[in-house]
């Protein structure tokens, strides 16, 4: 590989994307400390959806392991846009 193609190549594998990850069941609020940075919300379907900035794709693997850990099965993971910041609205009167 050359020097020049070795930038573009390391700026590829830093991903600092979002993303949704969806498991089956619901979390216990203990375990946000082990998710650092990410949140954790049980939704109505039973299901528990962990979501946030992940840096590389080295840690998105990182953070799949553990859930692998937890026994708990992954429904899905999906690159998401973060959330847009709340913009006041002009009042209309």
């Amino acid at each position: 590989m050359l020097p020049h193609h070795i930038s573009s190549y390391l700026s590829s594998m830093r991903t600092n994307r979002w993303f949704e990850i969806r498991l089956k069941g619901h979390l216990d609020s203990r375990w946000a400390s082990w998710f650092d940075g990410l949140t954790l919300t049980n939704e109505s379907d039973g299901t528990t959806l962990i979501r946030g900035q992940v840096v590389d794709q080295a840690a998105l693997y990182g953070l799949l392991q553990k859930i692998r850990d937890m026994g708990l099965p992954l429904v899905s993971v999906t690159q998401v846009e973060p959330d847009q910041p709340d913009v006041p609205t002009a009042d209309p009167r």
